[in-house]
């Protein structure tokens, strides 16, 4: 029985003396791989072949250059993958981001030195999350301690702080970021030379500047007003810097009155939520004595005289 080696070396010698015998005949080669067939013809004039390359893994070849080339189809909203972009950031990333939130420095843009065009929406989700539940215990820590002497004070643990914390911080950073971004669109579309950043950008910044305010939270159990007020002030100046150097070279080139009045009100909303934070979760508690319903009252008469 011949090899599949010996009929191979049959068939090419078949096809030679065809060839020999007939130089202008046409010729189909078929590989062994069958994933290639090549078709040779050759023109009568010139003698020139014309290779046809009708590979059935072809488009499975595109595919694999479009992701080495980094071009990766995105499904609807409606799926897993079109959000998983959002949180595609490491942990190098966000401290790179937290400290950058921490130490705004003049001419550095938080978006254009630590987003670098790849926002995100795992930090700013944690951050706040973090925020609600330190402001809320903090707060009730320091409910606690202001009013461990008084004899008729009970404790009672004060859940609904949480929900209210967590109502109000969220709303502050989905809300306003909305709100700007409109209006920076909007303006976009009135004074052609207007930048604009994206949706997800203004959240990403928006989120991460309420850092700060997460150890300032846990600060403010310290029972002393001007310390929590010191504290107020700082985590204002950097958090609010944050925002005023990366908004600030979008509004520059509107209108003077429109450009001061943007930032005008970015800073006013932000110095809103940490004064209301402080005056609702610490608030000063007044000690009032109460009175003993024991207690006699005391009639002042006046002395009468002996004759």
């Amino acid at each position: 029985m011949a090899s599949p080696n010996d009929l191979q070396f049959q068939e090419f010698e078949e096809a030679a003396e065809l060839l020999s015998a007939d130089p202008g005949a046409s010729t189909l080669s078929m590989s062994s791989s069958k994933n290639t067939t090549t078709t040779a013809a050759a023109t009568a004039g010139g003698g020139e072949d014309v290779k046809l390359d009708l590979s059935d893994d072809e488009e499975g070849q595109e595919e694999s250059s479009e992701l080495l080339g980094g071009q990766k189809a995105t499904g609807g909203f409606w799926t897993f993958e079109y959000y998983q972009s959002f949180f595609n950031v490491d942990t190098m990333q966000v401290l790179d981001r937290v400290k950058g939130s921490m130490m705004p420095l003049p001419g550095r843009n938080f978006i254009k030195h630590h987003l670098r065009s790849n926002p995100d929406l795992y930090g700013p989700f944690w951050i706040c999350v973090t925020l609600v539940f330190s402001v809320a215990i903090s707060g009730n820590l320091s409910t606690f301690l202001t009013k461990m002497g008084t004899s008729t004070y009970h404790y009672r643990p004060q859940f609904h702080r949480v929900t209210i914390a967590a109502v109000v911080i969220f709303m502050y950073a989905w809300l306003v970021p909305i709100g700007l971004w409109g209006f920076l669109t909007w303006r976009q579309g009135a004074e052609r030379q207007i930048g604009g950043y994206s949706f997800l950008e203004t959240v990403c910044v928006y989120g991460y500047s309420l850092f700060i305010y997460i150890p300032t939270s846990v600060l403010w159990i310290i029972p002393y007003e001007w310390v929590r007020w010191t504290l107020i002030v700082v985590a204002m100046v950097i958090s609010g810097s944050v925002l005023v150097l990366t908004f600030w070279p979008v509004v520059r080139d509107d209108t003077k009155v429109m450009a001061v009045a943007t930032v005008a009100t970015i800073v006013v909303l932000h110095t809103l939520l940490a004064i209301g934070c402080k005056m609702y979760f610490f608030q000063t508690a007044v000690h009032v004595p109460a009175s003993d319903p024991t207690a006699q009252p005391i009639q002042l008469t006046q002395p009468t005289e002996h004759h």
